[in-house]
């Protein structure tokens, strides 16, 4: 994504209101995975702190969410939150591990009412 910017906000603003415009537009889709800090800011010409401060401002106000050792993504519109859409996915990970390691349904779901309560 190039970017020209006019100098008259703080250059990481710029940016963040160029990725809200493709995300709102549909150019960038929910769970699209975005570039990293630093290829971001390479491709663009900036200084990854400056990336990363536009990526941090997106996250924020919920376009996009983080998973660590992962990447950055963008929110999906309906969620709303994107702490949620974080941990359904870490969750829907934690659990496809447990199932592949043989944990079955009704042992999960006891480890559920123990967790949770009944």
């Amino acid at each position: 994504m190039q970017a020209n910017f006019t100098g008259k906000r703080e250059i990481y603003l710029e940016v963040a209101e160029k990725y809200e415009s493709y995300i709102k537009l549909g150019i960038l889709a929910a769970g699209e995975k975005l570039p990293s800090v630093r290829a971001a800011a390479q491709e663009m010409g900036i200084n990854p702190n400056t990336m990363a401060r536009a990526y941090s401002y997106l996250e924020e106000r919920g376009l996009i969410y983080t998973l660590p050792k992962k990447g950055v993504y963008v929110s999906s519109p309906e969620s709303g939150n994107e702490h949620e859409t974080t941990l359904t996915i870490e969750a829907r990970e934690v659990l496809s591990s447990l199932k592949d390691k043989g944990l079955t349904r009704a042992a999960l779901a006891t480890l559920i009412e123990e967790v949770y309560g009944k």
